[in-house]
C-alpha cells in the first residue's frame, strides 16, 4: 500500500502506474509549478491535489476547492475572484474570493474544462500576473497561490473546436499527470476494498467482512466509476448489512438490482471459480439446515445426508455457530 504516514491522505495502490505517480508527486510538490491532473471521473483527483499541497511547503496554508462545472458563468467569476459590494444585485457587501482564501496555500480548481471562456481570460492573467480585480473592483489585488487543476475532458479536442483556451492550456499543462482507471490497475481492487471496509465499519460501529466470492466479483468488474463507484458500492454494502459477513445470497435486498447488474456485465471469463461458489453454497445450506434444526448438530446433519462428524468439521472450516442462521 502507497501511503504517507506524516499526513492523512493516502495514495492506496501497489500498481506499478500508482507507484509512479506517487513518486511523481513527492517531487512535485516541493516546487510551486502548476499541476494539470486528467483521468476518468472518479479516479481521485481531488485526494491527489490534496496528497500535494500536505506534502508541499504550504501545507500549513489553505487548501481551498472549487468545482467549475457546478457553478453558473457570472457566480463562478465572483466565487474565484471575489465582488465589491453593489458590483450586481445582491452584491451587499465586499466578498472574498478562493484566490483570496487560498493565499499562502493551494487553489484546487476541478472540472477546469468546463470553465466558460470569459472566466478563462481572466484566470490566465492571475496565472501569469499573480494578480486580479474582483468584479466591480478597479484594485488590484496580489496573491501567492499554488494552482492545481483537474478534468476528465479532453482538452485538446476543446481548444481544437474554440471552448477552451490554448494560451491557458499550456499554462496549466506544466506538470501533466495522468490517473488510470480503476480498471487498468485490478490489482489494486483488494486494497482499496479492505480500505474502505476498515473506514464505514469504524464509522458505522460494525465488523462486516466480504466473501472471496463478492471480492472476486469486484476485482473482474470494470467499474465506470472508478474508485468513487467502489467506495461508494462498499459504504452500502457496510450501512445497509445486517450480518458481519456479506456473500452473495446475502447481499442486502435494497442494492441486489445493483449486484445483478454487475454479475450480468463481468466477462465470463471472470465468473466466480467453480471452488469459491461452491463454498458459497455449502456455507449458506449448513446455516439454514442448523436454522431448521434449532441449532442441533446431528438433526442438521441428518437435514443435509451427512454425518455428525462432518458437520462439525464443516461448522469449523467456515466459522459457523451453532445458533447461526442463514
Amino acid at each position: 500500500m502507497v501511503s504517507e504516514q506524516r499526513h492523512k491522505t493516502v495514495l492506496i495502490g501497489d500498481a506499478p502506474e500508482i507507484k509512479a505517480i506517487y513518486q511523481e508527486l513527492m517531487q512535485v510538490s516541493q516546487s510551486r509549478a502548476t499541476v494539470l491532473l486528467r483521468g476518468e471521473s472518479g479516479t481521485g483527483k481531488e485526494l491527489v491535489a490534496k496528497l500535494i499541497h500536505e506534502n508541499s511547503p504550504r501545507a500549513s496554508g489553505p487548501f481551498i476547492k472549487v468545482n467549475c462545472a457546478a457553478l453558473s458563468e457570472t457566480l463562478l467569476e465572483s466565487e474565484l475572484f471575489g465582488h465589491e459590494r453593489g458590483a450586481f444585485t445582491g452584491a451587499i457587501k465586499t466578498k472574498k474570493g478562493r484566490f483570496d482564501l487560498a493565499d499562502g496555500g493551494t487553489l484546487f480548481l476541478d472540472e477546469i474544462g468546463d470553465l466558460p471562456l470569459q472566466v478563462q481570460v481572466k484566470l490566465l492573467q492571475v496565472l501569469q500576473e499573480r494578480s486580479f480585480e474582483r468584479v466591480g473592483g478597479i484594485e488590484t489585488l496580489t496573491v501567492d497561490v499554488r494552482t492545481v487543476a483537474a478534468t476528465h475532458r479532453d482538452l485538446e479536442k476543446a481548444i481544437v473546436s474554440g471552448a477552451f483556451r490554448e494560451d491557458l492550456y499550456y499554462r496549466l499543462n506544466v506538470i501533466p499527470i495522468f490517473l488510470p482507471p480503476l480498471r487498468k490497475r485490478r490489482e489494486d481492487i483488494p486494497l482499496l476494498v479492505r480500505h474502505f471496509l476498515d473506514k464505514f465499519n469504524k464509522e458505522n460501529n460494525k465488523k462486516v467482512e466480504l466473501s472471496n466470492a463478492i471480492l472476486e466479483l469486484f476485482t473482474q468488474y470494470n467499474w465506470p466509476g472508478n474508485v468513487r463507484e467502489l467506495e461508494n458500492a462498499i459504504e452500502r454494502l457496510t450501512v445497509l448489512s445486517r450480518e458481519d459477513r456479506i456473500t452473495l445470497n446475502t447481499i442486502p435486498p435494497a442494492i441486489k438490482t445493483y449486484f445483478s447488474d454487475i454479475q450480468r456485465v463481468v466477462p465470463s471469463q471472470g465468473t466466480v471459480p467453480l471452488p469459491e461458489a461452491t463454498e458459497e453454497i455449502e456455507r449458506d445450506a449448513l446455516k439454514k439446515a442448523l436454522a431448521c434444526a434449532g441449532g442441533v448438530q446431528a438433526k442438521a446433519a441428518r437435514l443435509l445426508g451427512i454425518t455428525y462428524r462432518q458437520i462439525a468439521y464443516k461448522m469449523k472450516r467456515y466459522g459457523i455457530a451453532p445458533n447461526e442462521s442463514a
